[in-house]
């Protein structure tokens, strides 16, 4: 038995401008009381109107990185972001088959809030293939997630057939946001193997939308990790998510998409026990 606080790894890129990617996955994470560690995917220089360039890290120092994460401090649950080339998320694939990771949350991210892409384009077929039968839930929004099915996903009522069939591609888990929709209140919808669950709130009206995904994805692992359920999990991140939105609703950072005020209201990280 060893006493610690519930351990988090972000595989992510760097966003410099603090909002999003590892940067926001940490926030995040030290925010809900876990203790985070990364492995850096991607450099990326970007601020809150967009990114102006992304280095890709070598796949074999990136699993180096997990690799010294797992087998010295031990992994909890795991959040993945930004996958910018097939060969990484190979090397993604074969760590997590390696260590045998549980409780794993992949946030596909494919375009930054800017509207700038963030993957090589032959990165999403490899992604399906590799990472979707591997992980616990996926969390693309809707964009995104219309690329994997190959067509629009324009309303509420759309939600639940486009999250059956990202479960036929391979998807254990399927969260979908329904941010990119228009109208005053937001749908939400999970589909696991316990069935659909759904959430509505009222949209929230700020600029501050930067990292959103990426602090979403976060918490649930965070949920994860302390063993919550599933849709428990979602279900106090997204709780997580907009107390952070409403926080940040009057900040004025950069000219763009400004950040979320992840640290609002910070949890103690406390310490459990667990099987090592």
């Amino acid at each position: 038995m060893s006493l610690h606080p519930p351990r988090v790894l972000s595989i992510a890129g760097s966003d410099s401008g603090g909002g999003a990617g590892i940067q926001a996955d940490l926030k995040t994470m030290s925010a809900l009381g876990c203790f985070g560690m990364s492995a850096i995917t991607a450099i990326t220089a970007q601020n809150t109107q967009g990114v102006r360039a992304i280095q890709a890290l070598p796949a074999p120092l990136l699993e180096q990185q997990i690799d010294a994460v797992v087998e010295d401090i031990g992994v909890d649950a795991v959040k993945i972001g930004m996958l910018h080339e097939p060969e990484v998320v190979r090397a993604v694939a074969r760590a997590i088959d390696r260590h045998q990771l549980q409780r794993v949350v992949l946030d596909p991210v494919m375009v930054a809030t800017s509207g700038d892409r963030l993957i090589a384009p032959d990165t999403m077929a490899v992604l399906v293939a590799e990472l979707f039968p591997r992980v616990t839930v996926i969390t693309p929004n809707l964009d995104e997630a219309g690329w994997f099915v190959g067509h629009a996903i324009p309303t509420a009522d759309a939600l639940e057939g486009a999250a059956r069939e990202l479960r036929a591609l391979g998807a254990r888990g399927v969260l979908l946001k329904g941010g990119h929709l228009s109208g005053p209140v937001l749908t939400d919808l999970l589909l696991d193997a316990d069935g659909v669950t759904r959430w509505a709130a009222e949209r929230i009206d700020t600029p501050n939308t930067h990292g959103t995904g990426c602090t979403l994805s976060s918490a649930i692992a965070c949920g994860l990790a302390r063993g919550l359920p599933l849709a428990d999990a979602v279900a106090r991140a997204r709780d997580y998510v907009r107390a952070a939105l409403y926080a940040s609703a009057q900040w004025r950072l950069g000219r763009g998409h400004g950040p979320l005020n992840h640290g609002f209201s910070p949890l103690p990280t406390t310490v459990h026990t667990q099987e090592r």
